[in-house]
């Protein structure tokens, strides 16, 4: 577990493709627990540690994600993750094609799933469907592959993926949302690679940042973008 920002508000932690974020049916331990023991165990706090959730990520997805350490907190996060001008959300996502342009827009609607725990985009309204916006930039290339940085400007199930896959552009690894191959480690090659909000406590900006994994193509990325 690498925890990448810490204070007595806030703790951010890097997460690992494969973790789960929150308790599910596979019966896993997930990240919220393993952030409490370590809470617990560095502060020595008796009883229960309180740490609340205000977003997740998806399992096989890489990168940040944002805790609160008191209710007061959550609350304000929980508010702040409503209002898309309130919290910048970057990604990255390594791709098998360049879109249409190499830099832009997607707008869509997106309906859930649940039974196949899958979204579908859609260029119209359709009845559940969500509104979902995004914006994309190409910021690098290698001999096969393309990174995008991805801003998202609405919190849809499975948004990006569903999103870029309706344009024919599909996640490496990610074979729900139609790239061929599984990675080696179940994950694929999307990462929540920044965020940058107004401290909800200290009324200060924060800019979070994680590194991807360290991989062989995300190293490669890594090294033409000259991080």
């Amino acid at each position: 577990m690498e925890i990448i920002y810490e204070d007595n508000h806030i703790i951010a932690v890097n997460k690992a493709c494969g973790e789960i974020v929150m308790i599910d049916q596979t019966g896993d331990a997930p990240l919220t627990d393993m952030v409490k023991q370590y809470i617990k165990e560095k502060y020595q706090k008796p009883g229960n540690v309180f740490l609340g959730l205000p977003h997740r990520i998806d399992r096989p997805t890489s990168g940040i994600v944002l805790m609160g350490r008191t209710s007061k907190v959550l609350t304000r996060l929980n508010k702040m993750f409503q209002k898309k001008d309130e919290i910048k959300k970057i990604y990255w996502a390594v791709v098998d094609g360049q879109p249409d342009p190499p830099e832009g827009k997607l707008e869509h609607f997106v309906v859930r799933s649940k039974q196949i725990n899958k979204s579908y985009a859609y260029d119209r309204e359709l009845e559940g469907g969500k509104h979902a916006v995004l914006t994309y930039r190409t910021i690098a290339k290698s001999d096969r592959y393309y990174l995008l940085e991805i801003e998202l400007l609405t919190g849809r199930h499975h948004q990006i993926r569903a999103q870029l896959s309706r344009i024919g552009i599909h996640i490496k690894g990610d074979l729900k949302y139609g790239y061929p191959r599984s990675n080696p480690d179940g994950g694929i090659h999307l990462h929540a690679r920044r965020v940058e909000f107004l401290h909800p406590v200290k009324r200060e900006p924060v800019v979070i940042t994680a590194p991807p994994p360290n991989e062989p193509l995300w190293n490669v990325f890594m090294k033409i973008v000259g991080e």
